[in-house]
């Protein structure tokens, strides 16, 4: 059987952690920051974890972790 590829926008985009759960950046702070507070801004650095199903989908295009 064949290799699986990993799709190269997932491998850009999500961490898969010791634990098996999937970190991904926050959204909301690329651009056009100006309108939101500076607690906000503040308080999206960092990683997010992703919900569950989330979390499957993206493991199953990270077959390789």
């Amino acid at each position: 059987m064949s290799k699986l590829k990993t799709k190269s926008g997932a491998k850009k985009r999500f961490k898969i952690t010791a634990k098996g759960k999937v970190k991904a950046q926050q959204v909301g702070k690329r651009h056009r920051l100006i309108n939101n507070s500076p607690k906000r801004t503040r308080n999206l650095r960092g990683a997010d974890t992703l919900s569950k199903p989330e979390a499957t989908r993206a493991k199953r295009w990270m077959p390789y972790g």
